[in-house]
């Protein structure tokens, strides 16, 4: 049954870097769908996940021929829950290597593991000779360490789809990946994500809960995003823009201490106007390049946070739509648009 709590869950495990949250395949199916044609012939490296457990590993074993992989990796620390998964023997971290023949079906258990030498961090020399043989990484890597996951991937120039927490986006070195079009956000976030798959020792608190009808202890925290530079449609889509700046400045009140006006609702964006807005993160998610720059977040002239009548609103990223005309009070079909909700 399912109830409803706060985020002390993340927060708690962020604390006590404790990452034991497994993706269920649903969710993984649900956003690898939208990325198949980038797959042909890669090789994939999912580099947090034991082969025995993992659904991601799963995922890439059941759809080898139809994504026409070259070959899956699969590695994973040596600290895991022994009991509750029947995983490792020692305290070595492995790995698996599949290329479409050592498994007989799709059963992970029946692979054939090889140890590392050391403990199988994917900040190891072990795991980085690893990644450096692949092509994409697919995976869920450990929240605390989200910051140092993406920077060793840009580090070796590496294409990913991976999972992390919505705040990620404020974090000035992953806001600087977005602003530089070097990473983007998937097609999933929020809600778009059930829910993950924790440990048998996990209190079952966060925002909402369950056990499924498999026995998994789940937590829902609704606040997840895919960080991917793998190319997807959301890109190519110009937000459709039906609000009014002229006529309406009331609406749009400007800050103390940067030129610019504060939008509250990404679905609330002027069309018409041709200077630099304030709007919330979550923009991001229907973020379109061709149709919008980012030019910074957060801070106004002054350093400080944006203001209006010596008030904060919560974070904001100025833009500037590339296309503004103050003259227009019509949308065109200029640009494929596609609505909000």
């Amino acid at each position: 049954m399912a109830r409803k709590a706060t985020n002390e869950l993340l927060q708690k495990a962020k604390k006590q870097k404790n990452d034991e949250f497994y993706t269920q395949l649903a969710d993984i199916e649900s956003e690898l769908q939208h990325y198949e044609s980038h797959f042909k012939g890669k090789v994939v490296y999912c580099n947090c996940d034991d082969p025995h457990i993992s659904n991601f590993f799963r995922y890439f074993v059941s759809r080898f021929k139809k994504l026409e992989l070259k070959k899956v990796i699969a590695a994973c620390y040596k600290e895991q829950n022994v009991d509750l998964f029947n995983t490792g023997k020692n305290n070595h971290g492995f790995f698996f290597e599949y290329t479409g023949t050592e498994l007989t079906g799709t059963d992970p258990k029946t692979a054939n593991i090889v140890y590392f030498k050391g403990d199988g961090d994917f900040r190891s020399h072990e795991s980085i000779a690893l990644l450096k043989q692949s092509d994409i990484i697919v995976t869920n890597p450990p929240f605390s360490l989200f910051r140092e996951y993406v920077a060793q991937l840009m580090r070796y120039d590496k294409k990913f789809l991976i999972i992390g927490n919505i705040n990620a986006i404020t974090y000035k070195e992953i806001f600087k990946l977005i602003q530089d079009n070097k990473a983007w956000l998937g097609v999933n976030l929020g809600r778009g994500i059930s829910g993950f798959i924790v440990p048998a020792h996990y209190e079952l608190y966060g925002t909402e809960t369950k056990i499924n009808e498999l026995g998994e202890r789940i937590i829902s925290p609704n606040n997840c995003l895919w960080l991917t530079n793998l190319d997807n449609f959301i890109r190519h889509e110009d937000i459709l823009l039906t609000k009014n700046y002229i006529g309406y400045e009331q609406e749009y009140p400007k800050y103390d201490n940067y030129d610019g006006i504060n939008v509250n609702r990404t679905k609330d964006i002027p069309q018409d106007y041709c200077g630099y807005m304030g709007v919330p993160i979550t923009f991001l998610h229907k973020f379109n390049p061709h149709q919008f720059e980012i030019i910074k977040f957060r801070k106004g002239n002054d350093k400080k946070d944006l203001s209006i009548n010596g008030k904060c609103p919560y974070f904001r990223i100025i833009i500037k739509n590339k296309h503004a005309n103050p003259k227009i009070k019509h949308l065109t079909d200029k640009y494929q648009s596609v609505s909000l909700k």
